[in-house]
């Protein structure tokens, strides 16, 4: 393995881990919502992507109006998904709503192709589908068994992960359409995420009062912002030049593991038998979609290394 690749693998694996700690770092600002972190994360944090991006954004400026409807599309879905993302770890627990949230993109993304595209779905993404709806009513039935209100919160957690799923597949296509259409990796990023962190700024104004009320949150809030969300896409642009995105993805499977790792012996949360089996399942569908293709035309001509990972939290 020569170094360059070498120092891809690296640069990949230290962002899926900063990107695996923002839910417990949420849970260290306990007075300050879901919406004030997920505004403040990709707000703050997409914002800056588009600071750095200037040049390119400038470069390809005069094809933004042939583009701007795809633009606008990126950048609702930017402002939607840390709402949903956070919102969902916040009512179903941080390992739940973590890993049904990057197990439902994939396959999100596989329905957005098939439905916008007209690519054909493999059995494979069959089959991640099917195992994720069990999975997922598996987390549900764990929880079952608690009050009536927490079942009701883990049922509207799921929900949200779903939701942060499909958002999260609907920025990475818009994304990855521009780049088809000659715009620059930086710029489409730029421009989805700049947008998109700019939508997020009343949301930040109207709820963001707690993040100022003690040093505690705010530098909750600074981290997320700056080291997940800023530093992990810079790592993760840098390893992307070293490896193909196959490599990546297959890389950025350790996020949820590590999520989940970190909800049960740092935050303190506890799940049933019937849980860790759900998440097993969905565990798989990761698995799945990281080897196998999730439709035909990705099967014949290998068009799955230009997916971006889940990545973008």
């Amino acid at each position: 393995m020569n170094r360059h690749r070498l120092a891809g693998i690296g640069a990949i694996t230290v962002t899926s881990i900063l990107w695996g700690t923002t839910g417990t770092a949420a849970t260290l600002a306990p007075g300050v919502g879901p919406l004030a972190i997920g505004s403040a994360a990709l707000g703050i944090g997409g914002i800056l992507q588009a600071v750095i991006a200037i040049p390119a954004l400038r470069a390809v400026l005069p094809a933004v109006r042939g583009n701007l409807r795809l633009i606008v599309l990126g950048a609702v879905a930017v402002m939607i998904y840390p709402l949903a993302f956070y919102s969902s770890m916040h009512f179903a627990g941080v390992a739940i709503g973590s890993v049904v949230s990057l197990a439902s993109a994939p396959l999100a993304s596989g329905l957005l192709e098939f439905l916008l595209e007209h690519k054909r779905l493999s059995r494979w993404w069959a089959l991640a589908a099917g195992l994720g709806i069990i999975g997922s009513t598996l987390l549900c039935l764990s929880k079952m068994t608690d009050a009536a209100e927490s079942a009701g919160q883990t049922v509207a957690g799921i929900s949200l992960g779903l939701l942060a799923g499909a958002t999260y597949a609907t920025y990475s296509w818009a994304a990855h359409r521009l780049m088809n259409r000659g715009i620059s990796r930086a710029a489409s990023m730029g421009f989805v995420f700049g947008l998109g962190g700019t939508l997020l700024l009343p949301v930040l104004i109207v709820t963001g009062a707690p993040l100022l009320a003690s040093t505690q949150a705010f530098s909750v809030a600074a981290y997320m912002a700056i080291i997940p969300m800023f530093l992990g896409y810079l790592l993760f642009g840098y390893g992307l030049t070293r490896v193909g995105a196959s490599t990546a993805t297959t890389i950025t499977l350790t996020e949820p593991a590590i999520a989940a790792i970190l909800a049960v012996f740092i935050v303190g949360e506890r799940l049933t038998t019937l849980g860790w089996v759900g998440l097993a399942v969905i565990a798989g569908v990761l698995a799945i979609l990281a080897i196998a293709p999730a439709n035909e035309v990705e099967r014949k001509t290998a068009t799955s290394t230009q997916r971006i990972p889940a990545a973008t939290r």
